[in-house]
């Protein structure tokens, strides 16, 4: 299994370096309050995306046309480079929330993906793992632009958990449940 680690300051330095998710090494790294948002993840899920149906007609069609791509399997994908990226909040303050988009990048650094959104005021950094054919597992930390990036396991302010799905050739996303701040569920989309 491949561990994919995202660009970070020197403060997840070592936490960057850690063996892939194949050696276990996610079950000693994973918090237990990340673990229970993932354990939660398909309810939350639900909850966010009934509230999110509230919403504006065109913020919903975006939404639906995200979620009905298929899920494909992450053996051939190459997830290195630079990315444009929107992040879709679903639920909670605001029943549905559109971002313009942004720059992401991801680099390989030779022991895993790592992933570090570039612009915009809230961003993260973070590291992945293997979950499986189609679904990856992404540990990060997120922060506001211009702020120290905290490593992960910090606390609940900035740690942040999701399941990644690609979803065609050059498209994927990360659904962050329960996210610290805002909403019940997170959609991070990814574009060439």
């Amino acid at each position: 299994m491949r561990t994919i680690f995202l660009p970070a300051a020197a403060a997840l330095a070592v936490f960057c370096t850690l063996p892939a998710f194949a050696t276990g090494e996610i079950v000693n790294l994973i918090t237990a309050a990340d673990k229970k948002r993932l354990d939660s993840y398909g309810a939350t899920r639900e909850q966010a995306l009934a509230e999110a149906r509230r919403s504006s007609p065109a913020d919903i069609a975006t939404l639906d046309a995200l979620l009905a791509k298929p899920m494909i399997s992450f053996g051939d994908f190459d997830m290195t480079g630079n990315w444009q990226c929107r992040t879709i909040k679903a639920g909670g303050l605001a029943e549905l929330v559109v971002y313009g988009w942004f720059k992401c990048r991801v680099t390989d650094n030779g022991s895993g993906w790592q992933l570090e959104k570039l612009t915009g005021s809230q961003r993260t950094s973070g590291r992945f793992f293997d979950d499986g054919a189609k679904r990856l597992i992404y540990l990060g930390s997120g922060f506001v632009a211009g702020e120290r990036i905290k490593p992960y396991g910090a606390g609940p302010e900035s740690d942040q958990v999701g399941y990644v799905f690609r979803t065609g050739p050059s498209e994927w996303r990360i659904e962050f449940p329960a996210p610290h701040y805002e909403s019940k569920l997170d959609i991070l989309e990814f574009k060439r």
